[in-house]
């Protein structure tokens, strides 16, 4: 045998396009590991800063944890409709956040985002007075510029009006002379008036109810104050012979529009943040109680005056439509994302995601919705402030819109 050597047989090779069985696998082990490591490091740069908002970053907002009852269908009464696009727009661009409205005949008066008070008589517009200084237009220059919010008309034809940072102030029309009746700012019951909101003046001029809608916030930074829903605002009187000042209630969120009942022994307050309506009692037996003119609103109460027919006009800029969502009442219950989100987003961003809707009613005793007029989307009406009834029309207020609008009642 020496001498034979054994040849391996050499089995028959089929080629094709593909690669062996096990440089593949390798292959698509390596390119999978490539796609994860990118993936993760791409999630990372995305999520890294994200987390670094979260955890380092403070929120300038504590948001409280509160709950809202489900809203109200809009059915019957508060049936959406499209009433409000029949008003008309008055001085448009001319002026800018006319929040309230008052007159005197035909004569009307307004506060606008510049700090002036406005009379406007047909077509024209006169400045009455300038109650801060100059520079205005930026959210930095708005407490030294004074940004007057409630305006009412006094038994002597002067005007009563209360701007959120400068304070109370008696306007003569005529002269434009201004007298400061409380300073903003000013430390109340240990408190200070932060928010000067809307007013309501007896009939003898005696004594004037107003609220203010927070101690920690301004007006500037009022989406804070509803997303924190920080139950510190409060009614307060003064007395214009005594000049004394008292605090009549307090915690409440974001107290906002007011207005004498008949009898002057109550007022009525929107506390807009619980889409609520209460009454406050200022005199009488019952002083210094509170119960609940109307319950769970389908939008969120600002300014509150009467109507020709014994019953009260409310504004309201905002709605919890039913079918519908609403993000306030979902964020009610959430405090940790509207955390998030104050840690991401400014105030002016915000509003943008806020959906526009128009809605003015008219509530009786009892809290009673006698009709409501809509305008969906705030296409002709936006950022509804105020409704103002003279002669058969409504004069539709705005705290952030270029007009005033004027709706006539016969057509509606």
């Amino acid at each position: 045998m020496e001498g034979l050597r054994f040849r391996r047989v050499q089995r028959p090779q089929v080629i094709t396009d593909e690669l062996p069985e096990h440089h593949y696998k390798a292959s698509g082990t390596y390119s999978g590991k490539v796609f994860q490591v990118t993936l993760l490091s791409l999630g990372g740069f995305v999520l890294l800063p994200l987390l670094v908002i979260i955890l380092i970053l403070e929120s300038p907002i504590h948001p409280e944890v509160f709950s809202l009852k489900e809203p109200p269908v809009m059915k019957g009464c508060w049936e959406p409709n499209l009433k409000l696009r029949e008003a008309k727009r008055q001085f448009e661009d001319q002026i800018t956040g006319p929040e309230s409205i008052a007159n005197i005949g035909d004569v009307f008066y307004t506060g606008t985002s510049d700090g002036k008070i406005l009379k406007l008589i047909g077509r024209r517009i006169h400045t009455v007075t300038r109650l801060g200084k100059l520079p205005c237009g930026s959210k930095e220059e708005e407490s030294s510029c004074g940004r007057p919010l409630g305006i009412r008309i006094g038994p002597n034809g002067t005007l009563f009006v209360a701007d959120a940072y400068l304070g109370l102030f008696e306007v003569n029309p005529t002269t434009g002379e201004a007298t400061r009746l409380v300073k903003g700012g000013e430390e109340v019951a240990g408190r200070k008036l932060s928010f000067i909101n809307d007013l309501a003046v007896t009939q003898d001029g005696k004594k004037v109810y107003f609220t203010d809608s927070s101690s920690r916030w301004q007006r500037r930074d009022y989406l804070n104050l509803i997303m924190e829903a920080t139950a510190d605002g409060r009614v307060l009187e003064y007395d214009t012979e005594s000049r004394e000042l008292t605090v009549v209630m307090e915690n409440l969120r974001f107290p906002n529009g007011i207005q004498l009942l008949p009898d002057e022994e109550s007022v009525l307050v929107a506390e807009t943040t619980m889409a609520r309506i209460r009454r406050v009692h200022v005199a009488g037996l019952n002083k210094g109680g509170m119960d609940t003119f109307i319950d769970n609103l389908p939008g969120f109460p600002d300014n509150i005056r009467p109507s020709s027919t014994g019953g009260y006009w409310v504004a309201m800029s905002a709605v919890r439509q039913n079918p519908g969502f609403s993000m306030l009442d979902f964020l009610s219950q959430r405090p940790w994302i509207k955390k998030f989100i104050f840690k991401i987003f400014s105030q002016d961003v915000l509003m943008k995601f806020v959906p526009r809707y128009s809605l003015v009613a008219e509530l009786h005793d009892g809290g009673i919705c006698t009709r409501s007029f809509h305008d969906p989307n705030g296409l002709v009406v936006a950022y509804i402030s105020e409704v103002h009834e003279h002669d058969g029309n409504l004069y539709l207020g705005s705290f952030r819109s270029p007009y005033i609008a004027k709706l006539d009642l016969s057509k509606v």
